[in-house]
């Protein structure tokens, strides 16, 4: 186990499972070489901030890479942009789809820009309640922005980088009205009227509609998906993680569109090079065709909660459409059931509620009248 010198003159330190190799030409390399795992070479300037950085990585699972940004411009041990860049290396972030690492570096950089330089420790959760409550006009924002920091004090929690949590609990912001807007039957036959089968768009509506599934699985969806009358994938979001397999059978409506439609290879829905939407470029494309259709207030997202009220509507249990949409717990299927029973009991309750009706207790509202 090798001695290494620190190079700010604070001593010298031995780290476990550090083995030097010299190769052919007289060039040693530093290896970090665990029982049951492959040897990883560390690539810092030894007795560094930066190569201890680099062995926490490696021992907690990830692969070492190249700095990504000059050294000038790393964070100081103990900042918060110091603590965002282990983070950064760590096998929690590395686990993460691709959307997800770009979505969360994309917050915790810009929270970086403003406070990167502030010792991390000091957080507090007034200040988190703080910098959330900036973004009151932006709830999705700001609940994203709460998550990032939830994560990473998660993260530092776990590997003693920090003694506790400040952003555990600052609870999410109540998301304003329902989000997107959720198509009617009557938006949904304006646009079958304006795309008519053998369109594209008519195409990207029935996948949406009659499979449930969301946009970044419609762009991947394709014929090796469907076996024996029936559709299986994983899905995208959080297939890294927790995957959520599903198998739904195809509905007589959606086989009627894909048998008149010209599709891709790979995927049913190509742009007009051939290649695969991506998900933000299908998004953006049924956009337009939506405007086309003069549904300007309808998006994608919207036909997936179209379809969902429409199942409860008609029946659907909350394990059925957790079934059908890959949801995990019945918080979400529960807002479509409830829903969809409170149209069936109001219906049922207003003719009660009729001047002509014949509920019970008529004759003796008026009195006992005869």
């Amino acid at each position: 186990m090798p001695t290494f010198r620190m190079r700010d003159s604070s001593g010298s330190i031995r780290l476990k499972h550090v083995i030097e190799d010299t190769d052919r030409h007289g060039n040693v390399r530093i290896y970090l070489r665990r029982p049951g795992h492959l040897k990883v070479r560390l690539r810092s300037q030894p007795g560094t901030e930066d190569f201890l950085a680099e062995y926490r990585a490696a021992m907690m699972g990830a692969t070492p890479r190249a700095p990504t940004v000059p050294l000038d411009r790393r964070g100081s041990k103990g900042s918060f942009k110091w603590l965002c860049e282990q983070y950064y290396v760590s096998a929690e972030y590395q686990r993460l789809s691709g959307r997800t690492k770009y979505v969360r570096r994309g917050i915790l950089d810009r929270i970086c820009e403003k406070s990167g330089s502030k010792p991390y420790a000091l957080m507090e959760p007034r200040h988190v309640r703080r910098m959330r409550d900036e973004m009151a006009d932006r709830p999705e924002a700001a609940n994203g922005f709460v998550k990032a920091l939830r994560q990473v004090y998660s993260f530092a929690v776990e590997y003693e980088l920090a003694q506790r949590n400040p952003a555990r609990d600052v609870p999410y912001l109540k998301a304003k009205g329902d989000g997107f807007h959720s198509w009617t039957m009557e938006e949904v036959r304006q646009f079958e009227e304006h795309h008519p089968i053998g369109s594209k768009p008519r195409l990207a509506l029935a996948l949406m509609l009659y499979t449930g599934q969301r946009r970044s699985d419609i762009v991947r969806l394709g014929p090796q998906h469907i076996k024996d009358g029936w559709i299986t994938l994983t899905q995208a979001k959080n297939r890294d993680r927790k995957p959520v397999t599903l198998s739904i059978p195809v509905l007589p409506e959606l086989k009627a569109v894909l048998d008149a439609t010209p599709t891709g290879n790979l995927a049913f829905l190509v742009t007009a090079f051939g290649k695969p939407f991506t998900s933000n470029g299908f998004g953006n494309w049924f956009r337009k065709q939506c405007d086309e259709a003069g549904l300007k207030h309808c998006s994608a997202h919207g036909l997936r909660k179209a379809g969902a009220a429409l199942a409860a509507e008609n029946g659907a249990t909350e394990r059925q459409l957790m079934a059908i949409f890959g949801w995990t717990t019945m918080k979400e299927a529960s807002r479509y059931t409830r829903a969809a029973r409170q149209r069936v009991l109001a219906a049922s309750g207003m003719k009660l509620l009729s001047r002509g009706g014949d509920g019970p207790g008529r004759e003796e509202a008026r009195g006992g009248e005869t």
